[in-house]
């Protein structure tokens, strides 16, 4: 048995005296509230929509009314009378709300002891910081008969994560931005489409829906999409989707690009092929993450284009992933170059390309960010981790953009976070005249959602930065 200095000690039948009594405090935070909501399934928005509940009776938020049972359950279960303590009935009545930063102080005393059934009665109590009571009521419990001493246990870690919260802070970065024309590439699959109709729906794009009109409409109707506002342009198949939007870009007519049900080579072969679409950068894709686990976005580059870059291909990549981030808010954006191993290794090719990037950011070849590597993925996300190998960097622990040494390792690494660290995602192709929302075939539609908000942020951005050029010029 591990060693502890934390012990449960319960209070026995015949220990038990009429009068005793045993109290906990607790602070109420929003943290608790959300905690209360999963766990109970209430969800009701006096307690969690604070627009909803400031117009109330209460005006604000208050705690669920069986938090505060659920304190006087821990006080019975833990303290007193403790383990093996039965509850066998309870009632309460509510007297005031209970605010987040609330004290509470949770009291109860004997009232009754009875001796043929070993059941207690308690006088049950709470009261705020302020001494007001905020709920009371009278428990029954069977009292423990046997003398228990056990180590404490410790619950679980909660980690609360609301994708769809994270969504809404999201596209909360578009409002007050019109919609962008958009060419959308053969979206004839029901995610591909309902994806394109929800950015629209956020007013986050204009669709121009390339694709085979007979099989698209076929889609929209059995998937129940409504395809109001939407222009479609007909044509054969994929290749030619890709053909035409490519064409609508480089002609100025869409601001930018959202991938359908084609394969991602199709889309780009297409967009390279037209001239005008080209700047002097390799382009490169962005995912963009929010993992529960991690305090704030993360950028990962490149997982999806580029196979097996060259040094001057990473160094146009990681450029491409600092001006989106800095797009994103983050003013001097932290790059994580990553490897197995955070010492340069002339055996681990990757190390000494993370090496050499960070002399040309040194050098002023990389500009806007700050860069270190190599760093492996523990040292680039964890601090303790780069503590404990006692590297000292500025950026390792909290890393805002990781650059992986290749698309295997970095298409890996992003769907693991989808799929096993239960991370929301999203993604952008940048280097290119346009931006170019791009996920996998398999997302759903908020990723395409998200995707297209990221990608309508470059386009805004790219639309100030022409407009100030021309003004100046």
């Amino acid at each position: 048995m591990t060693p502890t200095t934390e012990w449960l000690e319960n209070i026995t039948y015949d220990e038990l005296q009429v009068g005793q009594s045993a109290r906990l405090l607790r602070t109420l935070s929003m943290a608790d509230i959300q905690a209360f909501a999963a766990v109970s399934g209430d969800t009701n928005p006096a307690h969690l929509n604070s627009d909803y509940a400031n117009d109330t009776l209460f005006h604000g938020v208050i705690a669920h009314g069986m938090w505060g049972g659920a304190l006087i359950s821990a006080l019975l279960g833990t303290q007193f009378p403790g383990p093996g303590t039965i509850y066998v009935s309870q009632d309460l009545h509510f007297t005031r709300p209970v605010r987040v930063g609330d004290t509470l102080t949770v009291t109860a005393t004997v009232l009754r002891k009875i001796e043929e059934r070993k059941q207690v009665e308690l006088d049950c109590k709470a009261v705020n910081q302020k001494g007001e009571p905020v709920l009371h009521g009278l428990a029954r419990v069977l009292a423990p008969q046997k003398k228990v001493r056990l180590p404490q246990s410790h619950a679980p870690q909660i980690q609360l994560f609301d994708p769809q919260a994270r969504l809404r802070d999201l596209l909360a970065m578009g409002q007050g931005l019109a919609p962008e024309r958009c060419a959308v590439v053969h979206p004839c699959d029901p995610e591909s489409l309902r994806g394109a109709m929800d950015a629209a729906a956020h007013g986050l794009i204009a669709p121009v829906l390339i694709a085979p009109e007979a099989r698209l409409r076929a889609i929209a109707e059995q998937a129940g999409i409504n395809l109001h506002g939407a222009e479609i342009l007909a044509v054969e198949h994929s290749h030619a989707a890709a053909a035409k939007a490519a064409e609508l870009a480089a002609l100025g007519q869409v601001g930018m690009l959202m991938k359908g049900s084609l394969h991602t080579d199709e889309l780009m072969q297409a967009v390279l092929a037209q001239r005008a679409l080209r700047t002097g950068r390799r382009m490169s894709h962005v995912f963009r993450f929010d993992v529960p686990l991690y305090p704030k976005q993360l950028l990962i580059t490149d997982a999806a284009l580029n196979i097996r870059p060259t040094l001057a291909e990473k160094a146009d990549i990681i450029s491409n992933a600092i001006d989106f981030a800095r797009i994103l808010g983050v003013e001097v954006p932290r790059v994580a170059i990553l490897s197995a191993v955070e010492t340069v290794n002339p055996s681990i090719p990757s190390t000494l390309d993370a090496a050499a990037l960070c002399k040309m950011a040194d050098r002023r070849q990389i500009s806007g960010g700050i860069l270190d590597g190599p760093l492996a993925f523990d040292n680039a996300i964890s601090m303790q981790a780069a503590q404990i190998k006692d590297i000292n960097s500025p950026v390792a622990g909290q890393a805002d953009i990781l650059a992986v040494p290749d698309l295997e390792s970095g298409n890996m690494l992003a769907k693991q976070l989808d799929y096993l660290a239960g991370a929301s995602s999203s993604g952008i192709v940048l280097g290119a005249r346009v931006p170019i929302a791009l996920t996998s075939r398999a997302e759903g539609p908020q990723a395409r959602v998200a995707s297209a908000l990221l990608s309508r942020l470059v386009a805004h951005h790219r639309s100030r930065t022409a407009a100030s050029e021309s003004s100046v010029g």
